[in-house]
């Protein structure tokens, strides 16, 4: 059996007589519709959403390079960590508000809000006086961030019929391909000659253009509950209760990851409190034992880019103070993951994909596997650094068709009011992944004299002493990288479990 074979023709019917029986906007096409994402009745809508992702694209490969400058120029070092954390777990409680917000009254409101906030968060960091006033505006950052990426899931499942969506999903990989590229180099031109604050106050005036383009036809398309004839259901305060305790949750845990000391133990068990009886509200039922269909769509998506982004914060490191590279090209050494990137999300675009869209995935998890294992492979001298660069371009490539694969595999596995519920659960994975297997690559890196390494940043002599300290982060994740190549074989509903494995509704989730 070939790894890209199709899935069985019985299983293969039972999910489309399932999506056939959902009412709105769900419903399947015809196979031989003709629309596009660039058709006449999705262009400003698909113009206007790529225009929104790449503005926050940019924002988000810029602040990178800028934050150093504002940090120092507001006497803020001490506190540099928190102005990442604050847009961190913001954006958590603001995934859990937008995905209610949606589901109940549409993701025209929450949409607009989170860009407003977006751009008032920018303003507020870019005009700051003191390092506090620039984290709050990181803050406020966070919840607009995490309000328009729910949102914007929400529209892909209503405006876009299901033979559409892969093809949107890939616009928006492939809006991050040029700031990817161009994004830290524009940021640090700008922060030499004119300043770092014009990187951050610059940025709100672009938003006018997709708002103008946007909305309107999400007005048209995407507005109001997804069954308009249903009564407005309330809000659920319970989980926003639980949204609340997993960002003061997410917030303990980065304080104490910062202090290697034993008294960091209370807080990192205050937030442990907060976060665990949260995230088992929160995210599908069957999440973390990989129950087939959603909650391994759900589990798959933190797999994948917990793993991914805590192996690649330390690559370039590893090439700066191992073997002497300058730290631009360290960061070149990853630009052409961009590229592969966009080209992962554009195959499983590929309408002949479809039939194997999870087999597919399985194949992209093995890629990342085999990427992140190989990287390490440069701490013996004899190994060329490309080599880094190869096997990054091929994890890339798994990267693009696994986290486009998901989101398209989440909106088929929803009901249309879940939508946003579900939208939120996977953004809270990827999101909480992303800080957990961080924290803990971090502490095995700094235990293994990984914080002698970090001193070697600042002279121009690579040290090349505990090449043990970049084992230790990578070897894992590639071993959970490879926990994720078996959750992927787990995507697929079986005709008897489909709608249990669809997920329950949002006030309805027992522990994950």
């Amino acid at each position: 059996m070939s790894a890209l074979e199709p899935r069985d023709a019985e299983a293969a019917a039972d999910a489309a007589a399932d999506v056939a029986r959902r009412p709105g906007p769900l419903a399947p096409h015809d196979e031989a519709d003709k629309g596009s994402v660039l058709d006449p009745a999705h262009r400003a809508l698909s113009i206007g959403m790529v225009s929104v992702v790449l503005l926050i694209a940019f924002e988000a490969t810029a602040v990178g390079t800028a934050m150093p400058v504002a940090a120092r120029e507001l006497d803020g070092i001490p506190l540099y960590a928190f102005a990442f954390s604050a847009y961190f777990t913001t954006s958590l409680f603001a995934m859990v508000l937008a995905g209610q917000w949606s589901d109940r009254l549409g993701p025209l409101a929450p949409l607009t809000a989170g860009i407003s906030a977006f751009a008032a968060g920018l303003l507020l960091s870019g005009t700051a006086g003191a390092m506090w006033l620039f984290i709050l505006g990181r803050a406020v950052q966070g919840l607009g961030g995490g309000l328009v990426i729910v949102a914007l899931y929400v529209v892909v499942g209503r405006a876009y019929a299901e033979h559409l969506r892969p093809a949107i999903m890939a616009a928006f990989a492939a809006s991050w391909v040029v700031p990817s590229v161009v994004g830290p180099l524009a940021a640090g031109t700008i922060t030499e000659h004119l300043g770092w604050r014009w990187v951050f106050v610059g940025i709100p005036v672009l938003v006018v253009f997709p708002l103008a383009l946007a909305l309107p036809a999400i007005r048209r398309t995407a507005s109001g509950p997804a069954d308009p004839s249903a009564p407005v259901a309330p809000w659920d305060r319970r989980r926003i209760r639980l949204a609340l305790g997993i960002s003061v949750g997410a917030a303990l845990l980065q304080y104490a990851g910062q202090e290697l000391r034993w008294l960091a133990l209370l807080p990192a068990a205050a937030g442990a409190a907060f976060l665990v009886p949260a995230v088992r509200g929160l995210l599908p039922h069957g999440t973390y034992r990989a129950a087939r269909g959603l909650p391994s769509v759900v589990l798959l998506r933190g797999i994948a880019a917990g793993a991914f982004i805590a192996a690649e914060s330390f690559v370039p490191l590893m090439l700066v103070t191992q073997r002497g590279l300058s730290p631009t090209l360290a960061g070149l050494s990853l630009a052409a993951g961009g590229l592969t990137w966009a080209l992962g999300s554009w195959i499983q675009a590929r309408p002949w994909t479809e039939p194997y869209r999870e087999r597919l995935v399985v194949l992209g998890m093995v890629l990342v596997a085999i990427a992140i294992a190989a990287a390490p492979s440069v701490l013996i001298t004899a190994v060329p650094v490309w080599v880094v660069a190869v096997a990054w371009g091929l994890g890339c490539l798994g990267m693009g068709a696994v986290i486009a694969s998901t989101s398209v595999l989440l909106m088929k596995l929803s009901a249309p009011e879940e939508v946003g519920a579900n939208s939120a659960a996977l953004q809270i994975s990827d999101g909480l992944s992303n800080v957990l297997l961080l924290a803990a690559g971090g502490a095995a890196f700094t235990a293994l004299g990984g914080g002698a390494v970090g001193h070697a940043v600042t002279s121009s002599a690579a040290t090349g002493s505990h090449p043990g300290a970049f084992a230790a982060v990578f070897l894992p994740m590639a071993g959970v990288a490879a926990v994720g190549a078996w959750v992927a074989t787990r995507l697929h509903t079986s005709g008897a479990g489909a709608s249990h494995d669809r997920g329950v509704p949002a006030g309805d989730r027992g522990a994950a």
